[in-house]
């Protein structure tokens, strides 16, 4: 069980992301068994422009966008995304 997870570094949704994926891994330890490739967009553009999305973040396993961002999005709502994104993730694992 493998995610890709497009970002930027200085996105506010993005840290809002990994805010929730710490928070979420002491809620659940079997979510740090979920391994995460951290795309950074503008540093690995070859990688980015094989995937359908324009937002960021935006999370993927395998070929399948779980989670893509939404302007104006709240943390909370980021949470429960990135959270059905793991939960994704394990039952696919």
């Amino acid at each position: 069980m493998k995610l890709t997870l497009f970002h930027l570094d200085n996105c506010p949704y993005c840290h809002n992301a990994r805010r929730a994926l710490a928070e979420l891994m002491k809620e659940n330890p079997a979510y740090g068994q979920i391994e995460i490739d951290w795309i950074e967009e503008s540093r690995q553009p070859e990688v980015a422009e094989r995937y359908d999305y324009y937002y960021v973040p935006t999370i993927y396993l395998g070929e399948d966008k779980l989670y893509e961002a939404r302007p104006s999005e709240s943390y909370a709502d980021c949470k429960r995304n990135v959270k059905a994104a793991l939960d994704t993730a394990l039952a696919n694992g």
